[in-house]
């Protein structure tokens, strides 16, 4: 069931469901709750490495973090976004989910339009800043402002609450974007097992 902005008010009142700062009421619409755009940044470099490797099958790879440099900017500045990059942000909000409720993320319509895209999902009980890969697939460089509300997360009441983190993650409770951990996958080390036998 997705929740409207009575409920998500009450979850919110209640204290099970925890957004830090809520700047403005208008935060919490009819079916969404917008997000503001943080401070910290992983900016996608140019590396001397020919590609950026996220398989296991060559002995010899750059971290996947080198591809990315730090970057911090204050609220209000802007940052720009450049054609076909990628840039690792965070919401400008900490955001603690019920263990039964789903977060949906999309840009808001006034960035889609300008050529900027997201899509990923929140788990129940996600806690932490919101990560956010964002993608200027614009012919033109994009300005934007650090603070503004960028993005939205519609949100879902399960049947059941889940028991999602129960297990290990690789991304749990970040404040700061966290470049991808793709080469730790379970999956990739067995793939990599079957390479070196056939290969080597």
């Amino acid at each position: 069931m997705l929740l409207q902005k009575s409920k998500i008010l009450k979850l919110v009142e209640d204290g099970e469901l925890i957004i830090r700062p809520l700047l403005e009421n208008e935060q919490i619409n009819e079916t969404a709750i917008d997000f503001r755009l943080g401070y910290d940044f992983l900016v996608s470099v140019q590396s001397r490495e020919p590609f950026i490797n996220a398989s296991l099958n060559n002995f010899k790879h750059k971290p996947l973090t080198s591809f990315f440099q730090e970057t911090r900017r204050k609220i209000g500045d802007t940052f720009m976004l450049y054609p076909n990059q990628t840039v690792l942000a965070t919401s400008l909000e900490f955001i603690k989910l019920p263990n039964n409720v789903l977060a949906e993320l999309n840009m808001r319509s006034s960035y889609a339009r300008l050529g900027i895209t997201i899509s990923t999902i929140l788990q129940p009980g996600y806690c932490g800043c919101i990560s956010l890969e964002l993608t200027n697939t614009n012919i033109n460089p994009i300005n934007l402002t650090v603070g503004a509300r960028l993005f939205q997360a519609r949100l879902t009441l399960l049947d059941e609450p889940s028991n999602y983190f129960e297990n290990p993650r690789k991304y749990i409770c970040q404040v700061r974007p966290e470049a991808s951990a793709a080469n730790f996958d379970s999956d990739l080390h067995k793939l990599n097992k079957i390479w070196l036998e056939n290969n080597v």
